[in-house]
């Protein structure tokens, strides 16, 4: 019974799969042979997922969506059928919401999931994700602490890849010695009311392939930013900004923007969540970005409607007629550039990484 069961989810994922990718075109397909790194944002509809595949066919997944089978037979699907891996190697769990963590049981039902990184069991916990998330089956579990990090691919001819844990549970690295002070930027730092969510645990992560760097904070909040920003800037600046929280006025504090100074942002919102009018002004205002891309057009009812033109965002609609459309960025074999591709309508645009 157990096998009819597991064979029954794998019918079930092969089918939605089929009607998702039925019209991605050839832009998407990836795997090792190009010697490209390769990241995915899947629509987890207003959570998080996001798929990082090496040049090594080592793979590393941020989130992994809501409860249930959508999100894990969506995240599957592009895993095996578009970026062509069969395991998750690291599983990189930035806190422990619904919309995060919610997809993990799930999903390793449906692929082998090797090593677990996420904020373990601390003192002060606000949000439990409960014996299921704890306990679901992986080879093993790590607790991150800042500083932490490990390197993919060390051992090939390729450029590495490195990930680097700067900040969990409130906590941060330590600045280099003789770091220069932020001041003109964190002169204009303000407070909002405290976030006693996990929201504020989140851990803050950097990817390095080369000269590219990708920043993905998780629903990191507000007040934390001002940390990690001020008085000395801990990230640096990077090419591409996982837009925090969804695109949520709780975070994407302006102090973190004008330190990171992003060139793309990447925001995984839902149809009716997140793209909020301060953050979408604050990004479309720097003068560093050129292009914002969005995983679902914004079409709540309250009228504080902002978006990217239609061929910038993988989702136009919502409900049950959306085709839960990715979003694919590789990086050239070099680190030098990196193109930016939505499968579904055919949009593909390079950029420079920052030299």
């Amino acid at each position: 019974m157990v096998l009819r069961s597991w064979m029954n989810k794998l019918i079930a994922c092969a089918a939605i799969g089929g009607m998702l990718f039925s019209g991605v075109s050839q832009l998407a397909w990836g795997g090792g042979a190009d010697q490209r790194l390769d990241i995915y944002w899947i629509d987890v509809e207003g959570g998080a997922a996001t798929l990082v595949v090496t040049p090594t066919n080592e793979s590393v997944l941020f989130d992994c969506g809501n409860p249930g089978y959508r999100d894990p037979n969506r995240i599957a699907q592009v895993a095996t059928t578009i970026a062509r891996i069969q395991q998750i190697d690291h599983l990189v769990v930035t806190h422990y919401h619904r919309d995060h963590f919610g997809g993990a049981e799930p999903l390793s039902r449906l692929l082998p999931i090797k090593t677990v990184h996420d904020n373990g069991v601390f003192d002060g916990m606000p949000d439990d994700p409960g014996r299921v998330y704890f306990d679901f089956p992986c080879e093993q579990r790590a607790v991150i602490e800042p500083g932490d990090s490990f390197t993919l691919g060390k051992d090939n001819s390729t450029l590495p890849v490195v990930v680097k844990f700067l900040g969990t549970r409130r906590q941060f690295v330590s600045p280099p010695n003789g770091a220069e002070q932020n001041n003109e930027i964190c002169s204009a730092a303000r407070t909002k009311d405290r976030d006693g969510s996990d929201n504020a645990n989140s851990v803050v992560s950097l990817i390095e392939f080369g000269k590219f760097r990708f920043y993905d904070a998780g629903d990191l909040t507000w007040n934390q930013e001002t940390r990690l920003v001020c008085p000395v800037n801990l990230v640096g600046q990077v090419d591409v900004y996982q837009v925090t929280h969804h695109g949520l006025d709780a975070s994407n504090n302006p102090l973190v923007l004008r330190s990171l100074l992003p060139q793309v942002a990447i925001m995984n919102n839902g149809h009716e969540k997140g793209c909020a009018p301060d953050v979408y002004a604050d990004l479309t205002a720097l003068p560093s970005l050129q292009a914002l891309y969005q995983v679902h057009k914004n079409l709540r009812p309250d009228g504080q409607v902002n978006n990217v033109p239609d061929n910038q965002i993988a989702n136009l609609t919502a409900g049950e007629e959306c085709q839960g459309n990715f979003i694919k960025l590789s990086v050239a074999p070099d680190g030098n550039s990196y193109t930016v591709s939505i499968p579904a309508n055919g949009h593909e645009r390079t950029f420079k990484t920052r030299q």
